[in-house]
C-alpha cells in the first residue's frame, strides 16, 4: 500500500499543478509602506497655506529632510505577493517658502471612491 502511495506522489510530482512541493508555499503578505495620499487631499491644497495646515490635510510626512527644509516628500509603495507593485509606487513633494505653502510636485493615489455621477435626471416623486 504504501508503496502505491509513494508511486502516486511521484507520477504526480512531474505535473506542475499536482506537484505536492508546491501546496507548501509561505504566505507573503501585502504590505503597504508610506503615507497614502488621495488626489482629492491633494485637490484641496491651496498655496499660502501653513505647515499646519498641510500637516492636517496630507498627515505628517514620511521625509522631512534636515538638509531640505523647505520640502516635505510623501512616497508610497505597495508590494503584493513579494513583488514591488510599479502602478502604485507614488511619489509627492510639497515646496514651501519659509512656512507658507508655494508648490505640489509628483502624483497621488487615485480617490478611494470614484465621485458619484448624475447618469440621468433626477425624477420629481408626486406624493
Amino acid at each position: 500500500m504504501r508503496a502505491l502511495i509513494f508511486a502516486a506522489v511521484i507520477a504526480l510530482s512531474g505535473c506542475s499543478s499536482m506537484n505536492p512541493l508546491n501546496w507548501l508555499s509561505p504566505h507573503k503578505m501585502e504590505i503597504q509602506q508610506g503615507n497614502y495620499v488621495t488626489e482629492d487631499a491633494v485637490a484641496k491644497l491651496k498655496p499660502g497655506m501653513t505647515r499646519s495646515q498641510v500637516r492636517f490635510l496630507l498627515g505628517s510626512p514620511l521625509l522631512a529632510d534636515a538638509f531640505h527644509a523647505n520640502r516635505w516628500d510623501y512616497t508610497y509603495s505597495d508590494i503584493k505577493q513579494g513583488k514591488l507593485d510599479k502602478n502604485s509606487n507614488r511619489l509627492l513633494t510639497v515646496y514651501f517658502n519659509g512656512d507658507v505653502l508655494e508648490r505640489v510636485e509628483g502624483q497621488a493615489q487615485p480617490a478611494e471612491r470614484p465621485p458619484l455621477t448624475a447618469s440621468a435626471p433626477a425624477q420629481e416623486v408626486k406624493p
